[in-house]
């Protein structure tokens, strides 16, 4: 019987992201999911000036007293030698910096969604860790959802045919005036604020998900897009994009102004829909979350099909976390459910969103200085 395979992982930021991914990773892989060929340990955490909040944050999502050290500088945490990967959750407007810290330090990473600022940050990243030899993913957790593996499959067996448009919309209702302080990192372009990098990339996702992952012969779409901007901040509120690719048309929005499913309750319809020349293929609300799944044929082939529920009992997280561990396992260096020259093709067409807009980050985060 193979032994199970331990990952070793040190937590870069405490806010709240970290938090639901790290209590997934406390997790017993075998309990919650049927998991038996890998584990995780998570052994160190930091925040970038106190330690005291780093061992309140390991306490809260669960982790052993003392089995994981605190640290208050990110240098501590991706140089301690117990550490085999680092998970960055700090904002988008440092995934960059902190990424690079950890490859330079020798260690594995898995960094948050959006991947980096802009798409030569994403292939300097990529370009060390190949150098280095080092495992680099972004995490995209929905890629790795049993429900998306299925509408891929379901897609990839001709089941609705040939796709020939995506939808996928993440838009949240706010009074973003009220809702959000100018420095709140949704909208402070110091953190690289707006719509389109914290919510857009999920409906981007789906769309390339589908329409490039699928497609051997992929290239980056080209793009036409319309950016409403917040007048408080100058970030994106509103976002729509059209991607055209060579046999079919990828359509992306995203807001944190108006709401795709504004009661929660699925009576907006679904927040994604695949089109082929035999069918579709509708997903629930949320994008970044989804939970159900139909497939809808003409009458005559079967009609519309029952929603298939694919509830998980806790966050979901930890899928993403087993691949990477699986990758590292066996030698890999990037994961083809979430390869790089994926995440460089959408941080492609978010770049041409921005120029299309003419909207631009502050220096300091679109440097690729390194």
């Amino acid at each position: 019987m193979a032994s199970t395979f331990e990952l070793k992982w040190g937590i870069l930021s405490c806010g709240w992201m970290a938090t639901v991914f790290t209590k997934d990773l406390v997790l017993d892989p075998a309990a919650s999911r049927d998991v038996t060929d890998v584990k995780h340990t998570v052994v160190a955490a930091a925040t970038s000036s106190d330690a005291g909040r780093a061992e309140k944050f390991l306490s809260d999502c669960g982790v052993p007293s003392g089995t994981a050290k605190a640290y208050g500088s990110y240098e501590e945490l991706v140089n301690d030698p117990n550490v085999d990967i680092v998970y960055v959750a700090t904002p988008h407007s440092h995934h960059f910096p902190h990424a690079l810290l950890a490859l330079n330090a020798g260690k594995h990473v898995l960094c948050e969604k959006a991947f980096t600022v802009n798409a030569e940050q994403a292939r300097i990243l990529i370009d060390v860790a190949k150098q280095k030899n080092l495992f680099l993913m972004e995490a995209v957790w929905a890629r790795f959802f049993p429900l998306s593996i299925e509408v891929r499959n379901l897609v990839a067996s001709g089941k609705i045919g040939d796709v020939k448009r995506v939808h996928a919309d993440l838009s949240l209702l706010n009074d973003v005036e009220t809702a959000f302080s100018p420095t709140h990192r949704m909208v402070n372009m110091d953190l690289a604020g707006g719509a389109l990098l914290d919510l857009g990339v999920y409906a981007l996702t789906w769309v390339f998900q589908i329409l490039y992952h699928l497609d051997e012969d992929a290239t980056t779409p080209k793009v036409l897009s319309h950016v409403q901007k917040y007048a408080g901040t100058g970030c994106d509120e509103t976002t729509t994009i059209i991607c055209q690719f060579p046999r079919a048309t990828g359509i992306a929005t995203t807001s944190i102004r108006v709401g795709g499913d504004v009661d929660g309750l699925g009576t907006a319809g679904p927040a994604m829909r695949i089109y082929g020349t035999k069918g579709e293929i509708q997903v629930a609300h949320p994008a970044w979350k989804p939970l159900k799944y139909r497939v809808i044929l003409p009458q005559e082939a079967g009609g519309a099909g029952e929603w298939q529920v694919r509830n998980m009992p806790d966050g979901g997280w930890y899928w993403e976390a087993d691949a990477t561990a699986r990758a590292i396992r066996d030698g890999k260096i990037e994961c083809e459910t979430m390869p790089w020259k994926e995440t460089i093709s959408i941080m492609e067409v978010m770049d041409e969103v921005r120029r299309q807009a003419d909207m631009t980050y502050p220096a300091a985060i679109e440097s690729t200085a390194h």
